[in-house]
């Protein structure tokens, strides 16, 4: 029997509010058929929710960086007001494998990866009191390995899955050329609404051309057999995220709202049908979509689009490597003072806008700005964000608290302290 060790804290950083986090940790297995890496799971689970409809599982790449990387998924609040709009957790996974060790022994769920992460959902499900939480349907995220993972467990819990992003990665290619047991794909999982994303730069490169032709591949095989995939190169990047999430985030989205049971649904309830009637279809490598009903060309060659509304991010997204933002952010709550022998601490509380995420605050005392957080945001692998953003689509450590310092002249605490969030593209709160 696997030994684990269970960890329960609910984090008293400002940042994170009454916010639940669970995380579990399994170590390393030598029986046959387990997992043979130690792994930590974090899960986030939103402040109020009564009950939990699913899980978006957010599944970093191969490497010690990957791993590591995947450590901080579920602290990101971009992706935490995807999860809070439908009473979702998001599981952030980091596996504990090293630089030069075989990745398949996890990235292949039937090396025990798929056994620990179910196990996972019945502890943390119990820790946090939400024993609906193991049997909630799937949203998986996955990104180079993260992607070949995610093509596998599709085909073992496809009535499981709402929707797959598959980021520079699926198993696809591999298994059909015999270096791995190919998968029985089960009709189900050709239900499962999915979204392929390599970057554009993979095409021809030495090291990653595999995962712009393995993802091709995959859609061209599933897309003729009927199943409702898009294809979405990048044109800014090679390997690492970039701006994805933009997209990736709209696409959950849709398909959440096709396909969630309703809230007064039992959570054993099955996932419903995307609804043809909103699906945008568009030719390869193209980026005009139009209304499923309106399509001239080859629907079986044909790029899947779930609704009107990710068919014009998509459109975007391919042109120009991300998306646009037209709504301002919602302005901070809860801003408080607290007197430190270093100046007056302001603390607030935000939430990301869910369209293009939180790039800085603006802090004022008595309508004046006394400073930024954080003073200059860092976008080395997208847009500028509070929360910078690493190779792998997660937040960079440390993570940022959402506080400020005021240590300016005339600082004081009776003064009366306001708080602007900017979004990623510029626009800013009241």
């Amino acid at each position: 029997m696997l030994w684990r060790s269970l960890l329960f804290a609910l984090l008293p950083v400002a940042a994170f509010s009454a916010d639940v986090f669970v995380t579990v940790e399994y170590p390393p297995s030598t029986q046959p058929g387990e997992l043979i890496y130690g792994v930590t799971y974090t899960a986030w689970i939103p402040e109020g929710v009564k009950t939990v409809r699913g899980v978006i599982v957010h599944q970093h790449g191969c490497g010690k960086g990957a791993c590591e990387g995947g450590a901080t998924a579920a602290y990101d609040l971009h992706w935490q007001a995807l999860a809070k709009k439908w009473d979702c957790a998001l599981l952030g996974p980091s596996y504990h494998q090293e630089d030069g060790q075989d990745c398949r022994r996890w990235c292949d769920p039937r090396n025990g990866s798929e056994k620990t992460f179910l196990r996972a959902l019945d502890d943390i499900a119990a820790k946090a009191g939400h024993p609906e939480l193991a049997r909630a349907p799937w949203c998986l995220w996955g990104h180079s390995g993260g992607g070949f993972w995610a093509s596998l467990m599709q085909t073992l819990h496809p009535r499981r899955i709402a929707a797959i992003w598959f980021r520079s990665g699926t198993a696809y290619a591999t298994w059909e050329k015999g270096e791995i047991p190919k998968p029985t794909i089960p009709e189900e999982a050709m239900r499962i609404p999915m979204m392929c994303n390599p970057g554009a730069k993979e095409n021809g490169d030495k090291r990653f051309n595999g995962a712009w032709t393995g993802t091709l591949a995959m859609f061209h095989a599933y897309r003729a057999q009927g199943a409702p995939i898009g294809f979405a190169p990048d044109p800014l990047t090679s390997h690492q995220c970039g701006d994805s999430r933009y997209l990736a985030i709209p696409f959950f989205d849709a398909c959440l709202e096709q396909r969630l049971p309703s809230k007064d649904s039992t959570v054993d309830a099955a996932l419903r049908p995307i609804d043809a009637s909103k699906s945008w279809l568009a030719p390869l490598l193209g980026h005009v979509a139009q209304p499923a009903s309106e399509f001239r060309g080859k629907v079986e060659e044909s790029v899947w689009l779930p609704d009107a509304n990710v068919a014009r991010d998509w459109s975007e997204y391919v042109q120009t490597g991300s998306t646009t933002d037209t709504t301002a952010p919602e302005a901070p709550t809860q801003v408080s003072t607290k007197i430190t022998d270093g100046g007056i601490l302001v603390s607030w509380k935000a939430e990301a806008d869910f369209e293009s995420g939180l790039q800085q605050f603006i802090v004022l005392r008595d309508g004046k700005e006394v400073g930024k957080v954080p003073e200059k945001p860092v976008g080395k692998f997208g847009r500028p964000l509070f929360q910078s953003m690493s190779y792998h689509d997660t937040p960079e450590k440390p993570l940022p608290a959402i506080q400020f310092l005021d240590k300016t002249e005339g600082a004081r605490a009776d003064a009366q302290y306001h708080v602007i969030a900017i979004n990623s593209v510029g626009l800013k709160s009241e």
